[in-house]
């Protein structure tokens, strides 16, 4: 018990932002190349699901992020804008980290 980390929804947001990034960065980065130059579709039929599936985790964990955190709309819509922006997600887990050792 003695080296346990108390739970933190901030972390849970991390991780699953950088979860959900890194699956839309293999959807576009691998799975629609190998559909559109190799033509093999069934990686984007696969990785579009997954994918689906991981952004509705992390907009759930956004929001009630959010709430508990007291997160503004503007950051709240700045965070999904990110989603959808190929390798921003990582540049705000830096600061994400650093607010996490600093919130309950």
């Amino acid at each position: 018990m003695s080296g346990e980390k108390p739970f933190k929804l901030i972390n849970l947001y991390r991780h699953t932002a950088l979860v959900e990034a890194v699956s839309y960065l293999i959807l576009l980065l691998i799975a629609m190349p190998l559909k559109y130059i190799a033509g093999i579709p069934e990686p984007v039929k696969y990785m579009r699901w997954i994918h689906g599936w991981l952004f509705l985790f992390y907009f759930a964990v956004l929001i009630v992020a959010a709430f508990k955190y007291r997160w503004s709309i503007l950051r709240v819509i700045y965070y999904l804008i990110a989603s959808v922006v190929p390798f921003l997600p990582f540049l705000i887990d830096k600061k994400l980290k650093q607010e996490s050792l600093t919130v309950k």
